[in-house]
């Protein structure tokens, strides 16, 4: 069975809306314009996609990051990854042809059956909305997140609000950066 990872940049309070400076969020931009850049702390983002089998999105991280992540340098190897995006309403005409292979996931049910399958690791890059039905459905096996030392406040979050049983956390690698910046990966213990 792969894992499912989901990694995310999240405010002190779990806000993860517009932390590039996606238009529409009060606070866009948070995580370039408020925490002093260190290098050293994004040493994350290049494992992840070392390792990384296939790419997972909800429907709107995938119209915002498919214009823009084919030709960034530092998301060479996503091109070529196979995606996966999570819609009821996307067909396959709304699709890039710039950004490698990638396939419309339907409903959940086509996640787990994707996770069934042998291969590396799945990373879902932000999708709160997706995120949140992961993790209700128990699909979630890890999280990679950088923690910014910041309140937001209104905005969308990483967890869902739902009433449920406890979920534990193992963390299993911590990093605290002199900018405040902490990364966390944690295991889902199901």
């Amino acid at each position: 069975m792969r894992t499912l990872i989901s990694t995310a940049f999240i405010s002190l309070d779990g806000v993860v809306e517009a932390p590039g400076g996606e238009a529409g969020y009060r606070n866009a931009g948070w995580t370039f314009k408020d925490v002093e850049f260190l290098p050293e702390a994004y040493e994350i983002k290049q494992r992840e996609q070392q390792e990384a089998g296939a790419v997972l999105l909800g429907r709107v991280s995938y119209q915002a990051f498919s214009p823009v992540w084919p030709d960034m340098p530092e998301f060479a190897r996503y091109k070529t990854l196979p995606k996966y995006v999570v819609s009821t309403t996307l067909t396959d005409a709304d699709l890039t042809d710039t950004w490698g292979p990638t396939t419309i996931l339907r409903t959940l049910e086509d996640v787990a059956r994707l996770k069934q399958g042998d291969g590396d690791p799945i990373i879902v890059h932000g999708s709160a909305t997706l995120n949140h039905a992961l993790a209700d459905a128990g699909l979630v096996d890890r999280y990679h997140l950088l923690v910014y030392p910041l309140l937001l406040g209104a905005g969308k979050r990483l967890f869902p609000a739902t009433d449920k049983d406890t979920q534990k956390l193992r963390l299993t690698e911590h990093t605290v950066y002199p900018n405040g910046l902490q990364k966390q990966i944690l295991d889902v213990l199901h």
